[in-house]
C-alpha cells in the first residue's frame, strides 16, 4: 500500500500541474496528515481561559457626536482621493446550494450579478475620488476562469486585478490520499486564511505600498453591505491599530465568528474552536468577516498559521480536508471592533448563502445599491 507521500509523488499529471500554479504544499499536507492519525492533538478548541469582550473593545460606527463622524469621514475621503485604499473581495466560493455555479456572477438583484455590482461600487468611488480605486479578487480554481472571462478587458492587473488562492488535496481519515467516486483525487480551497499569503504572492500588496497604499479593506463578495465607507476608513486610520473588525449585534441564528477574550487578548473565535466551558450566547455580537488591515502589517506579519480538520461529505464518502481563516490575525495584531447596522439601506452585512436567502434579501440589497452608488 501506497503512503501518502508515494501517493502525491505519482499524481495524474495536468493535476500536478494545476496544483503547483496554485502554490500546493505536499509537504504541509503530509503533515497534517500524520498529526490526524498519530494520535497528536488535532482538537479545534482553543485552550486557555475566555471571556466576553470588555465594552471599551467595542465601538460604534456611529459616534453619537456628527462632528466626530463628519471629520471620520472626510478622512476617509481624502484616503480614497490619495490613492491609500484598495478593495479585495473573497470570491473563490461557488454556489453549492445555489445548485453550484460561481457566486459572482449570480444576479444578486434583475440584471445585475454580485461582481457587477461590486464594479459598479468602486465606479462610484472614482468618480468621487477623481482617480483609480484597486479592486482585487481572491478566486479559487473553480472561479477564477469564468470571473476573469466576465471582466474581460476590465481586467487590466492593477486596478481591476484577480489573484488566485492556494489549493490542497483531501484525505481520508486514515491519512491517504482521499478519492471520489470515479477514482481522482478531490482537491479543494484550503479557507479564506489563504488571503495573506496569497496577497503576498501576487505582488498586488508590494506594489500597493510602494506607490503610497496605506489600508487594505477585505470583505465576502456576497456581502454587497460591505462597501468601502469614508467614514469607516477615518476611523481606522483613527484609532491607529493595524486591523479594524466589523461585528454586528448577534441573532440566535447567527453562527460563525465572535470575539472572545482569549488570555486577555480580545480576537475572533468560530464557534467551533470554542470549549464547552464557555457559552458563545454570552457574546452578543457577530463577526461580518469584513476586515481592514494596515497594508504594511498585512505584509509583514508572519506567524504559524493553524490548519483546521474539517470533516467532509464528499459523493457520499468522508473526507477530511485542512482549512485556515483570515479571522486568526487578530490573534497576532492589534485590532479594533467595530459594530455596524445589519438593516435598511445603512446595512454593512447582506450575506446570502442560498437563493431564499437571496429572494428575502432583495430589497436591502436594491436598497443598499441605490444609496451607496452601485445603481
Amino acid at each position: 500500500m501506497k503512503t501518502l507521500e508515494e501517493e502525491l509523488a505519482s499524481l495524474p499529471e495536468p493535476l500536478g500541474k494545476e496544483l503547483a500554479r496554485h502554490r500546493f504544499d505536499a509537504a504541509r499536507l503530509v503533515s497534517l496528515a500524520k498529526r490526524l492519525v498519530s494520535g497528536s492533538p488535532t482538537d479545534n478548541h482553543v485552550k486557555g481561559t475566555l471571556a466576553p469582550p470588555r465594552p471599551e473593545d467595542i465601538v460604534d460606527l456611529e459616534s453619537g457626536n456628527p462632528a466626530i463622524d463628519e471629520r471620520r469621514r472626510q478622512v476617509g475621503l481624502r484616503m480614497l482621493a490619495e490613492g491609500k485604499v484598495a478593495m479585495v473581495v473573497l470570491a473563490g466560493g461557488m454556489a453549492t446550494r445555489m445548485g453550484g455555479v460561481v457566486k459572482a456572477l449570480v444576479e444578486a438583484l434583475p440584471g445585475k450579478t454580485f461582481l457587477d455590482l461590486r464594479l459598479a461600487e468602486r465606479a462610484s468611488h472614482e468618480r468621487a475620488a477623481g482617480r483609480p480605486v484597486p479592486l482585487w479578487l481572491m478566486t479559487s480554481a473553480a472561479t477564477d476562469e469564468k470571473i476573469r472571462s466576465a471582466l474581460g478587458a476590465e481586467l487590466d492587473g492593477y486596478r481591476t486585478a484577480v489573484f488566485p488562492q492556494a489549493l490542497s488535496l483531501r484525505v481520508t481519515a486514515e491519512g491517504r490520499l482521499f478519492r471520489d467516486a470515479s477514482g481522482q483525487p478531490s482537491h479543494h480551497a484550503p479557507g479564506h486564511g489563504d488571503l495573506v499569503d496569497s496577497l503576498r504572492a501576487s505582488g498586488l500588496l508590494d506594489r500597493f505600498i510602494r506607490e503610497g497604499g496605506t489600508t487594505v479593506t477585505v470583505a465576502n463578495l456576497d456581502n454587497l453591505g460591505a462597501s468601502l465607507d469614508p467614514r469607516v476608513l477615518g476611523l481606522h486610520a483613527e484609532h491607529g491599530l493595524p486591523v479594524t473588525c466589523e461585528v454586528v449585534d448577534k441573532l440566535e441564528t447567527d453562527r460563525g465568528g465572535i470575539p472572545v477574550q482569549h488570555e486577555g487578548r480580545t480576537v475572533v473565535l468560530e464557534e467551533f474552536r470554542i470549549p464547552p466551558g464557555f457559552d458563545p450566547k454570552t457574546v452578543r455580537v457577530f463577526s461580518t468577516n469584513t476586515f481592514h488591515f494596515d497594508a504594511k502589517a498585512l505584509a509583514s506579519t508572519d506567524f504559524p498559521w493553524t490548519y483546521f480538520v474539517v470533516q467532509k461529505k464528499v459523493d457520499g464518502a468522508p473526507a477530511v480536508q485542512f482549512e485556515r481563516l483570515i479571522n486568526e490575525v487578530t490573534s497576532h495584531l492589534g485590532t479594533r471592533y467595530l459594530r455596524v447596522p445589519r438593516t435598511g439601506s445603512a446595512s454593512r452585512f447582506l450575506p446570502v448563502k442560498d437563493n431564499e436567502e437571496l429572494a428575502a434579501r432583495r430589497g436591502e440589497i436594491e436598497a443598499v445599491a441605490k444609496a451607496r452608488g452601485m445603481l
